[in-house]
């Protein structure tokens, strides 16, 4: 009940969060750092709740490529063992007399060539079976490709918010108060305008003996920047009507808490409007510091420097 009594009375939580309002069903935090959902589905089938186009969009690069190898190593070693059960005299230019592995490594080239329609002539089919085969395998290719051009289209043309976000938020000094402050910088060579900002604050109490969850809206300073060229520190003045107003440092350690991030703006280079999100845990709030600045003018005074590797770059302050 004495955390309780830290929250601001004058602050009304924000009925509209789309979270649910019962802690006991809620995991960690609600937004992971990259901006997904800290949530995981289940109670229905893999195949029915699972967009394979979107999981093949939003994976690493790394595990893209990786699928994309697998598959066509595993599929022509599929054909290949198919071809050889068939008969490996029904492709002409294998030689019997070579190993079965030498014999095999050329079914599986064979397999390659018409999988990808280049067909060395090298080796041709020759009967039923290994011509149905390999006019299937053909058809099969063709299609693959055309999937896998499509993801490659998808990936290299969704629009997505090159922002980054500082590691930490602060408790920082603002004028003769304090303010919480959340830094994000654009990191790629994009163009962004019409920058709008929104802050959630999510608290896990006990209340009457029941654990529930209430959220609150946080003023900004500035909710909305024509051009996000440089770094945006977004700033909650920590005045009398927030929430955070009676906090102190042992509060942030004490209560279970997260604040959410949410930006919007619209990109030049898609002509769209992109968003990204994040939050941070109560433990991920450093109290008593400040951002160091990530710019300053170039040597010769015509270009303005930003310095990407200052995004986390901080100095303690007294608050007292």
């Amino acid at each position: 009940m004495a955390l309780l009594k830290k929250i601001n009375k004058k602050a009304q939580p924000d009925i509209n969060s789309g979270f649910g309002s019962n802690a006991n069903s809620y995991g960690s935090r609600f937004v992971n750092k990259n901006g997904t959902p800290n949530v995981e589905k289940r109670g229905m089938h893999l195949l029915r709740r699972i967009s394979w186009y979107h999981t093949m969009i939003d994976m690493p690069n790394w595990k893209f490529m990786l699928i994309l190898f697998s598959f066509y190593i595993g599929i022509n070693f599929i054909f290949a063992l198919a071809y050889y059960a068939i008969g490996i005299e029904n492709l002409n230019g294998i030689k019997q007399s070579e190993g079965i592995l030498i014999q095999f490594g050329q079914a599986y080239f064979f397999s390659a060539q018409t999988f990808t329609t280049v067909g060395y002539g090298h080796i041709s089919p020759t009967g039923f079976l290994t011509s149905a085969l390999s006019a299937a395998e053909a058809l099969i290719g063709l299609l693959s490709f055309a999937i896998a051009t499509g993801l490659f289209f998808g990936r290299f043309s969704k629009p997505t918010a090159f922002l980054k976000f500082a590691d930490h938020a602060l408790i920082s000094p603002y004028q003769d108060k304090r303010g919480l402050m959340v830094r994000l910088v654009p990191f790629k060579n994009t163009n962004f305008t019409d920058a709008t900002a929104r802050m959630t604050l999510g608290l896990s109490l006990e209340e009457n003996g029941q654990k529930t969850n209430k959220f609150y809206s946080l003023d900004l300073e500035l909710e909305r920047i024509n051009a996000l060229s440089l770094s945006w520190t977004l700033v909650h003045p920590i005045t009398e009507s927030s929430p955070l107003y009676n906090f102190t440092e042992e509060d942030f350690k004490k209560l279970h808490g997260e604040i959410l991030v949410f930006i919007t703006t619209f990109d030049d280079m898609y002509s769209n409007t992109v968003a990204a999100r994040t939050s941070y845990t109560f433990d991920e709030v450093i109290y008593g510091a400040k951002f160091e600045t990530m710019y300053n003018r170039s040597k010769d005074g015509s270009k303005t420097i930003l310095h990407l590797d200052k995004l986390n770059h901080y100095q303690s302050v007294n608050l007292s």
